[in-house]
């Protein structure tokens, strides 16, 4: 019976091995995970000068601690991407409620004060930051796999061409041509609106940045079948024959008309 005593387990026994179980697991994790392309950039800015532009131009509507209100959602956690995305493309400060934020080429902070206020959201809590210009000029990129990726996870809201399309609600995907591949990156790993967010799980820094030359191989190339109308597909083209193309034939038919008459 005392045999049988001393070869019984301690209680703390299964604890301990349950405890070393994960401390391994944690540790095989951090060795073997992916790299993330974003989170190596360090949100460069001054943290001091960022909060008081927050604090003078955007409290008002996302709170005096960045934590959302009724007129705005939090920041925390959305990461510098989604302040450089947001400011840096004149969607931000909103001059209005309104149903969606459009471009707005009058950016009105600089690009050292937009800097500013992405380290102060990005102290908050951690999140996306601005991606290394490596993933964003689509160089050294597969173009066709780029369109592949882009029209699987991107056409259908898009359009093919990246022209853009309407949405439910008032709400529609913008065009994409001539937007710089840095905001095409940052919307991808943020997901502002309606979009869906494609972090580096769903789509690699790598295929970011093969989707970054598909677009800008689709705007360089050249139209040999003449106008494109916009590369809105059948609804345009449609509208263009209806318009012009019945109109020229009721103008003949017009024409011959009188002319026999």
């Amino acid at each position: 019976m005392n045999a049988l005593a001393a070869r019984r387990r301690h209680p703390a026994a299964i604890a301990i091995l349950l405890l070393l179980g994960l401390v391994a697991v944690g540790g095989a994790y951090s060795l073997l995970a992916p790299r993330q392309a974003d989170a190596s950039v360090v949100a460069a800015g001054d943290l001091s000068k960022g909060k008081a532009l927050f604090l003078a131009n955007c409290a008002t509507c996302h709170g005096m601690n960045a934590q959302g209100s009724s007129a705005g959602p939090t920041l925390v956690g959305v990461g510098a991407a989604s302040v450089d995305f947001q400011v840096g493309t004149g969607r931000m400060p909103l001059a209005g409620p309104n149903v969606q934020a459009q471009r707005n080429d009058n950016v009105k902070f600089s690009q050292e004060e937009i800097q500013d206020m992405a380290a102060y959201v990005a102290s908050l809590a951690p999140g996306p930051a601005v991606p290394n210009s490596e993933y964003t000029e689509g160089q050294n990129a597969d173009v066709a796999r780029g369109g592949e990726l882009f029209r699987v996870n991107c056409a259908m809201c898009h359009n093919y061409a990246g022209s853009g399309g309407a949405l439910t609600r008032g709400k529609y995907a913008p065009s994409l041509k001539g937007v710089e591949g840095k905001y095409i990156y940052e919307a991808m790993v943020t997901g502002p609106q309606s979009m869906p967010v494609f972090n580096d799980a769903n789509i690699s820094p790598e295929n970011k940045n093969d989707i970054i030359a598909y677009l800008q191989a689709t705007q360089e190339e050249q139209k040999v079948g003449g106008m494109d109308l916009g590369n809105l597909g059948p609804v345009s083209e449609g509208l263009f024959i209806w318009v012009f193309g019945l109109g020229i034939m009721l103008g003949c038919a017009f024409w011959l008309g009188q002319k026999a008459a």
